[in-house]
């Protein structure tokens, strides 16, 4: 990893506001989207870029608005990757983020937020705090090949179960799905069974597939040839360079999908879970004014 020290850390406009304290990933996830060349990246991939000064950004940016807001977090690189355990950012900046009394929505697949879980608790009781994780597959050795240096998905539902426990809200992404691998109505079904077991708030999903671009797709080949042999040239033969990849299953998937969640009461409608997450409760508001 390398640091530098970054001229802005909050970003956004309209009352959504996001924030990314690292640039790059060690999760070595085989489908990950932020590999793609149109992100421009001018360092190796999993050399982390640290932006060290992060939490005086924040604390400077935030003493000036007088509105609040929730920050969202993680979604082009993970905020509890390897390299927080030892530098402790992410949990600056959230402390920085309860002291001035603004909500935040956080996406990880990684256990380690669990130790700053006092911290999300204090933020959700005084604004609002939404833990969202992404699930792919229930099977973890499946698990292990797709998403090779982060915790498996059993750890994950039992984060989920863990802050939700403490009444943190959680959301769940379900995705990627991928054509002849996890695209499966048993995988699916497993996956929602946990979400609705463990008190999951919604479940997230753009569309029963992956999408692949320059730079990600290339390295999905890559992984593919080495897992699944023969598996690349039927994504070519079926797809070729296409942006979305559709499962051949997602009539089925879409419908198990909306039945579990509907009889869960899991919220299922993307702009339904984002309005839930970028909402801080109106008395937080107005205590706001007597600040």
């Amino acid at each position: 990893m390398h640091f530098v020290d970054a001229k802005g850390i909050l970003g956004g406009n309209g009352g959504h506001y996001g924030m990314n304290i690292y640039r790059g990933c060690t999760h070595g996830c085989i489908y990950c989207d932020s590999r793609s060349t149109c992100y421009r990246f001018t360092h190796p991939f999993e050399d982390i870029e640290v932006k060290q000064n992060a939490p005086e950004l924040l604390e400077k940016e935030l003493r000036s608005k007088r509105k609040r807001f929730v920050i969202g977090t993680g979604s082009m690189s993970d905020p509890y990757m390897h390299c927080e355990e030892q530098l402790g950012l992410t949990r600056r900046c959230l402390e920085v983020i309860h002291k001035y009394g603004f909500g935040v929505a956080i996406q990880t697949k990684s256990d380690r937020i669990l130790r700053d879980i006092d911290l999300l608790e204090a933020i959700n009781r005084d604004a609002r705090c939404t833990v969202q994780i992404t699930l792919t597959t229930y099977d973890d050795e499946l698990c292990s090949i797709l998403e090779p240096h982060v915790c498996n998905t059993k750890r994950r539902i039992e984060v989920l179960e863990q802050l939700h426990e403490r009444g943190i809200p959680t959301m769940v992404w379900l995705c990627p799905l991928l054509p002849f691998l996890n695209d499966t109505t048993d995988n699916v079904t497993a996956i929602l069974k946990e979400c609705a077991r463990v008190g999951v708030k919604g479940v997230i999903n753009f569309g029963m597939g992956v999408t692949l671009r320059e730079g990600d797709r290339e390295y999905f080949y890559e992984a593919l040839d080495r897992h699944f042999p023969g598996l690349k040239e039927k994504y070519i033969e079926r797809f070729g360079n296409d942006y979305d990849i559709p499962s051949p299953n997602s009539k089925e998937l879409y419908k198990v999908f909306y039945q579990i969640c509907r009889e869960a009461g899991m919220l299922s409608n993307p702009d339904d879970c984002f309005a839930f997450m970028n909402e801080i409760p109106e008395q937080y508001h107005q205590l706001s004014l007597f600040d």
